[in-house]
């Protein structure tokens, strides 16, 4: 054991704590960042307290926003493989004489939300294919430490000091049950909330035999699970608040032996007396099964026994609710079981701005909507860019501020989805219109599909903030918070002028992410996904919609807007250090609307859409075209985008891909004054 004197000390500017998506999300993001310039490079860790990465069991659904997430990233073609494609789901619920009748079926994504519809995937292969990445664009500078565990933590002025141990192997394996019957797989329980808060880490002893360091870091962020160490090292004012249910689901991930119909597409099915089942269509012919286990009720502390929970009790729940269906298994790869609750933190970050929280850390709830991981990632993926770009000197440190308004809010609005869908899953189907304590499956329909639209991902809709101009009370729009309500740097904007602003692309609502439709590189004719060409690199957009180029009036704005932009006193080369390329922080996309073939990129574009380098010469992959293409038709871009084919308009766009302003050509000083509140120019 080392005395206090001898301990190691390193700095590093962020460490993430825990190596789940979430973490992974935020390692990957920093990766990105590798391209932006500054003084001195990025220096970021990664450390988890078990000893490897998931094989098997816990999330598995990907929705649209997520698969958008991971194509910026570079490598959504892997996840899109080898999942399994959500299509349909179908509906069953007992009729008159109690027996389950398929009733509905609906698309499992609404049509042309997006370019993705929902997969699942085993998130062991997901975070497989984080690990890649991360390896591949930091250059192996960026690795998951594991078997570490953080002993306590305190926030200085400059940086949070982070005392960490090395586990032994006994030590970073968690506590596991065996089935003892069928097969002899390892349960979840251990990560269940139906255990204790210390049920994980038993194996954790006292004796401090492991190697100690202390890490110093400007920035820590905490995405260690529903237990965080992170969190609970903040102090009590950091503890989920919320409630728990009395309804107890199993869950198995089985190759099913069964004469259900509909084993292959996700159902949600509801039994006339024995529960509620979801069936979830998994890769290589797994299955997973949510089930409802009536037979399990919380004692007296609220909490059920999970000494009484086996795969055959859930197994056996699950053959009740499929009557008169068979359904039995040889093979399973993962069992555990839950108790439906919802609860969130007050606070996503210590007032410091130097430790923040993000996924389970600070909220959780019921795994049936898919959205746990999903939420999770995207919360380190808001807020990942903004910790890299204050690390490396180049923004402001008040845009930190908008990551609790950002988040918490969608936070919230997830609970109080997930409090009515888990309640209306969980209840008994109503036997007519008289039954007033059965479920209206009519209710559940529309719950259902109204919950679709929030399960892609895509609604998210973010306040007022520095980086977000919109009209509204920054407050209400945010997570309602003290915080939120504070935030500097709001540009204010009536609604009658916010308004006007908007319809210049009604169909890029502020806040809101960048959709995505098909145009053609102007160079080469290749047909891109717009959504493509904005990479999580930590860049700005500026999405120059151009209009008809080759009308003089319309090309004599876009030379005067590129005039200024290009300008030395502008904000784009005060924004860009010292001897970058002009585009390595703001990077400039243009779309126009002229036809293709009688337009040229040299002639009739200023250089500033399309930098010339003297090793690599012009940029070809900057100017696009909202024009036929030879084989995958045409995206009526500007139809789509809402905005006009003669005009155009100005889009600013974040790092993670949310509109932040829109204006006119002729808007340069307000475009101007969102940057400045940004940069640290």
């Amino acid at each position: 054991m080392f005395s206090q004197s001898d301990i190691p000390e390193t700095n590093v500017d962020v460490l993430i704590i825990g190596a789940g998506p979430a973490g992974l999300m935020a390692a990957a993001s920093f990766a990105h960042l590798t391209a932006i310039p500054s003084a001195s490079p990025l220096s970021v860790r990664i450390i988890d307290k078990r000893s490897t990465k998931i094989f098997s069991g816990q999330a598995d659904g990907l929705q649209c926003r997520s698969l958008e997430i991971f194509d910026s990233f570079g490598f959504a073609d892997r996840a899109w493989k080898e999942a399994n494609h959500m299509i349909e789901i179908c509906m069953w619920n007992p009729d008159a004489t109690g027996i389950i009748q398929r009733s509905d079926r609906i698309p499992d994504t609404i049509v042309g939300l997006s370019r993705f519809q929902q997969i699942v995937l085993q998130q062991g292969r997901i975070e497989r294919f984080f690990l890649d990445n991360i390896q591949k664009y930091s250059g192996g500078a960026i690795k998951v430490e594991r078997a570490i565990l953080p002993t306590s933590l305190q926030i200085g002025e400059e940086r949070v000091k982070v005392t960490v141990r090395k586990l032994t192997e006994e030590e970073a394996t968690p506590p596991q049950a065996t089935t003892g019957s069928k097969s002899d797989v390892t349960d979840g329980l251990f990560r269940s909330n139906l255990v204790g808060d210390d049920y994980e880490d038993k194996n954790i002893t006292d004796a401090k035999g492991g190697e100690e360091e202390v890490i110093n870091a400007k920035f820590v962020i905490g995405c260690d699970g529903a237990r965080s160490w992170t969190r609970r090292a903040l102090g009590p004012e950091f503890e989920l608040q919320g409630e728990a249910t009395d309804f107890i689901w199993g869950v198995m991930d089985i190759i099913p032996l069964t004469d259900f119909p509909d084993i292959r597409m996700r159902c949600a099915i509801h039994s006339a007396n024995d529960g509620s089942l979801m069936v979830i269509p998994r890769e290589n012919r797994l299955v997973r099964l949510y089930i409802q286990l009536k037979e399990v009720t919380p004692d007296a502390s609220g909490r059920a026994d999970r000494s009484k929970i086996t795969p055959e009790l859930i197994f056996g729940a699950a053959q009740k609710i499929l009557r008169p269906y068979k359904i039995d298994y040889e093979y399973c790869d993962w069992w555990t079981a839950y108790q439906i609750g919802q609860r969130i933190s007050p606070s996503f970050s210590h007032p410091s701005n130097k430790v923040f929280l993000a996924g389970d850390a600070v909220h959780t709830h019921s795994p049936k909507a898919g959205q746990g991981m999903n939420v999770s990632m995207q919360d380190s993926f808001n807020l990942a860019w903004k910790v890299g770009l204050i690390a490396k000197g180049i923004c402001h440190p008040r845009i930190l501020d908008t990551y609790q308004s950002e988040r918490r809010r969608v936070a919230q609005d997830l609970i109080e989805f997930d409090h009515k869908f888990s309640r209306l899953f969980s209840g008994r189907p109503a036997k007519d219109v008289m039954d007033a304590e059965g479920v209206s499956m009519a209710e559940f329909k529309d719950a259902f599909l109204k919950g679709n639209l929030f399960a892609s991902g895509l609604s998210v809709d973010y306040g007022p903030s520095s980086l977000v101009v919109k009209s509204g009370d920054p407050g209400e729009l945010g997570d309602r918070s003290d915080r939120s309500r504070s935030l500097e740097g709001v540009r204010r904007i009536t609604v009658e002028e916010f308004e006007v602003k908007q319809s210049l692309a009604k169909g890029l609502p502020v806040g809101m992410r960048f959709n995505s439709f098909k145009v053609l590189n102007q160079a080469c004719a290749r047909p891109w996904h717009f959504q493509e060409r904005l990479k999580a690199d930590g860049r700005f957009r500026i999405v120059l919609f151009a209009g008809d180029i080759l009308d003089q009036a319309q090309k004599q704005r876009v030379e005067v807007f590129c005039d200024k932009l290009s300008s030395s006193n502008g904000f784009m080369r005060r924004a860009t250090p010292e001897g970058a390329k002009i585009d390595s922080v703001i990077e400039v996309l243009t779309i126009h609307s002229a036809k293709r073939t009688e337009t040229e990129l040299l002639r009739d574009f200023p250089d500033i859409l399309h930098p010339f380098d003297p090793h690599t010469g012009w940029d070809y992959n900057k100017v696009f075209v909202d024009d036929e293409s030879y084989h995958e038709g045409f995206g009526n871009a500007y139809k789509n985008y809402g905005v006009d084919k003669e005009k155009g308009c100005v889009v600013a766009v974040r790092p993670d891909q949310y509109v932040g302003w829109v204006g006119e050509l002729e808007d340069f000083e307000q475009l101007q004054e969102y940057f400045e509140g940004i940069f640290l120019v």
